[in-house]
Protein backbone atom coordinates (compact mmCIF):
# COMPACT_ATOMS: atom_id res chain seq x y z
CA UNK A 1 0.00 0.00 0.00
CA UNK A 2 1.11 3.57 -0.77
CA UNK A 3 1.05 5.81 2.33
CA UNK A 4 1.96 9.22 3.71
CA UNK A 5 1.61 11.20 6.96
CA UNK A 6 -0.44 14.38 6.66
CA UNK A 7 -2.33 17.23 8.23
CA UNK A 8 -5.70 17.12 6.53
CA UNK A 9 -7.62 20.35 5.86
CA UNK A 10 -11.25 19.97 6.92
CA UNK A 11 -12.30 23.54 7.76
CA UNK A 12 -15.16 24.55 5.43
CA UNK A 13 -14.18 28.25 5.37
CA UNK A 14 -10.60 27.44 4.35
CA UNK A 15 -11.78 24.95 1.73
CA UNK A 16 -14.26 27.50 0.33
CA UNK A 17 -11.52 30.14 0.22
CA UNK A 18 -9.21 27.76 -1.69
CA UNK A 19 -11.99 26.71 -4.09
CA UNK A 20 -12.76 30.39 -4.75
CA UNK A 21 -9.09 30.98 -5.53
CA UNK A 22 -8.95 27.90 -7.80
CA UNK A 23 -11.91 29.29 -9.78
CA UNK A 24 -10.10 32.62 -10.35
CA UNK A 25 -6.98 31.08 -11.90
CA UNK A 26 -7.25 30.48 -15.62
CA UNK A 27 -4.53 28.00 -16.50
CA UNK A 28 -4.50 24.49 -17.94
CA UNK A 29 -4.14 22.59 -14.67
CA UNK A 30 -6.07 20.04 -12.62
CA UNK A 31 -7.42 21.49 -9.35
CA UNK A 32 -7.03 19.34 -6.25
CA UNK A 33 -10.39 18.11 -4.94
CA UNK A 34 -11.47 19.73 -1.64
CA UNK A 35 -11.48 16.40 0.25
CA UNK A 36 -7.84 15.84 -0.79
CA UNK A 37 -6.36 19.12 0.54
CA UNK A 38 -3.55 18.39 3.00
CA UNK A 39 0.03 19.07 4.09
CA UNK A 40 2.24 16.06 3.40
CA UNK A 41 4.46 15.82 6.47
CA UNK A 42 6.25 12.72 5.18
CA UNK A 43 5.69 10.53 2.14
CA UNK A 44 6.48 6.88 2.90
CA UNK A 45 5.75 5.23 -0.45
CA UNK A 46 4.83 1.57 -0.87
CA UNK A 47 4.82 -0.38 2.40
CA UNK A 48 3.70 -3.79 3.66
CA UNK A 49 0.82 -4.43 6.11
CA UNK A 50 3.44 -5.41 8.69
CA UNK A 51 5.31 -2.13 8.28
CA UNK A 52 2.02 -0.25 8.44
CA UNK A 53 1.37 -1.58 11.95
CA UNK A 54 4.88 -0.58 13.08
CA UNK A 55 4.42 2.90 11.60
CA UNK A 56 1.10 3.30 13.45
CA UNK A 57 2.73 2.33 16.74
CA UNK A 58 5.59 4.78 16.27
CA UNK A 59 3.27 7.62 15.23
CA UNK A 60 1.17 7.09 18.39
CA UNK A 61 4.27 7.97 20.46
CA UNK A 62 4.42 11.49 18.99
CA UNK A 63 3.24 14.20 21.37
CA UNK A 64 2.39 17.67 20.16
CA UNK A 65 0.06 20.52 21.10
CA UNK A 66 -2.51 22.06 18.79
CA UNK A 67 -1.28 25.14 16.95
CA UNK A 68 -2.65 27.71 14.54
CA UNK A 69 -1.48 28.32 11.00
CA UNK A 70 -2.44 31.13 8.66
CA UNK A 71 -2.72 30.26 4.97
CA UNK A 72 -0.94 32.94 3.00
CA UNK A 73 0.55 33.40 -0.45
CA UNK A 74 0.89 31.16 -3.48
CA UNK A 75 3.76 29.66 -5.40
CA UNK A 76 4.79 26.92 -7.81
CA UNK A 77 7.19 23.97 -7.87
CA UNK A 78 9.76 23.82 -9.25
CA UNK A 79 9.25 27.49 -10.22
CA UNK A 80 6.81 29.93 -11.85
CA UNK A 81 8.42 29.66 -15.31
CA UNK A 82 7.99 25.90 -15.55
CA UNK A 83 5.36 24.87 -12.98
CA UNK A 84 4.27 21.30 -12.21
CA UNK A 85 2.44 22.16 -8.97
CA UNK A 86 0.73 25.32 -7.70
CA UNK A 87 0.56 25.63 -3.92
CA UNK A 88 -0.63 27.78 -1.03
CA UNK A 89 1.82 28.56 1.75
CA UNK A 90 1.54 29.48 5.42
CA UNK A 91 2.81 32.21 7.73
CA UNK A 92 6.34 31.92 9.20
CA UNK A 93 5.25 30.89 12.70
CA UNK A 94 2.78 28.27 11.46
CA UNK A 95 5.33 27.06 8.92
CA UNK A 96 7.90 26.57 11.68
CA UNK A 97 5.38 24.61 13.77
CA UNK A 98 4.57 22.35 10.80
CA UNK A 99 8.29 21.90 10.17
CA UNK A 100 8.82 20.90 13.82
CA UNK A 101 5.95 18.40 13.58
CA UNK A 102 7.43 16.95 10.37
CA UNK A 103 10.74 16.65 12.25
CA UNK A 104 9.06 14.65 15.03
CA UNK A 105 7.54 12.32 12.44
CA UNK A 106 10.91 11.93 10.73
CA UNK A 107 12.51 11.00 14.08
CA UNK A 108 9.69 8.59 14.98
CA UNK A 109 9.91 6.74 11.66
CA UNK A 110 13.70 6.77 11.20
CA UNK A 111 14.20 3.59 13.32
CA UNK A 112 11.89 1.80 10.86
CA UNK A 113 14.12 2.79 7.94
CA UNK A 114 12.07 5.73 6.63
CA UNK A 115 13.49 9.12 5.83
CA UNK A 116 11.92 12.00 3.88
CA UNK A 117 12.47 11.95 0.13
CA UNK A 118 12.95 15.74 0.18
CA UNK A 119 13.19 18.55 2.75
CA UNK A 120 9.83 19.58 4.24
CA UNK A 121 8.25 22.75 2.81
CA UNK A 122 4.99 24.01 4.33
CA UNK A 123 2.53 24.02 1.44
CA UNK A 124 -0.78 22.64 0.22
CA UNK A 125 -0.90 21.57 -3.41
CA UNK A 126 -3.97 23.11 -5.07
CA UNK A 127 -3.23 22.41 -8.77
CA UNK A 128 -1.26 19.72 -10.62
CA UNK A 129 0.03 20.52 -14.10
CA UNK A 130 0.58 17.63 -16.50
CA UNK A 131 1.57 19.43 -19.70
CA UNK A 132 4.03 22.29 -19.98
CA UNK A 133 2.15 25.61 -19.74
CA UNK A 134 4.98 28.14 -19.53
CA UNK A 135 5.46 31.08 -17.18
CA UNK A 136 2.52 31.68 -14.80
CA UNK A 137 4.09 34.56 -12.84
CA UNK A 138 1.57 37.07 -14.23
CA UNK A 139 -1.39 34.78 -13.33
CA UNK A 140 -0.26 34.51 -9.71
CA UNK A 141 1.48 37.81 -8.90
CA UNK A 142 -1.69 39.53 -7.64
CA UNK A 143 -2.19 36.65 -5.15
CA UNK A 144 1.29 36.75 -3.55
CA UNK A 145 0.00 38.27 -0.29
CA UNK A 146 -3.46 36.68 -0.50
CA UNK A 147 -4.75 35.33 2.83
CA UNK A 148 -6.98 32.25 2.87
CA UNK A 149 -7.75 32.12 6.60
CA UNK A 150 -6.54 30.38 9.76
CA UNK A 151 -6.62 26.73 10.72
CA UNK A 152 -6.05 24.89 13.99
CA UNK A 153 -3.78 21.88 13.51
CA UNK A 154 -4.98 19.37 16.09
CA UNK A 155 -4.12 15.99 14.56
CA UNK A 156 -2.03 14.11 12.04
CA UNK A 157 -3.11 11.16 9.95
CA UNK A 158 -1.47 8.19 8.33
CA UNK A 159 -3.22 8.02 4.97
CA UNK A 160 -3.32 5.45 2.21
CA UNK A 161 -3.26 6.76 -1.35
CA UNK A 162 -4.77 4.73 -4.18
CA UNK A 163 -3.99 6.27 -7.57
CA UNK A 164 -6.82 6.14 -10.11
CA UNK A 165 -7.29 7.72 -13.58
CA UNK A 166 -9.69 10.23 -11.97
CA UNK A 167 -7.18 11.17 -9.25
CA UNK A 168 -6.03 9.77 -5.92
CA UNK A 169 -8.37 8.29 -3.34
CA UNK A 170 -7.21 8.77 0.25
CA UNK A 171 -8.19 6.59 3.20
CA UNK A 172 -7.36 7.23 6.85
CA UNK A 173 -5.34 4.43 8.45
CA UNK A 174 -4.45 6.08 11.79
CA UNK A 175 -5.02 9.37 13.57
CA UNK A 176 -2.84 10.95 16.25
CA UNK A 177 -4.59 13.73 18.17
CA UNK A 178 -2.72 16.63 19.77
CA UNK A 179 -2.30 16.39 23.54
Amino acid sequence: MRVFVAVEISNKDIIDSIRNFQSKITIKAKPIEPQNLHFTLQFLGEISEENCEKIKQNLKKIEFSSFKINFKGVGAFPNMRSPRVIWIGVDKVGGKMLEDLAGQIKNALKPLGFSPDKPFKSHITIFRIKNKIGDISKNLEKFQGYEFGSYLVSNIKLKQSVLTPKGPIYTDLEEVIAK
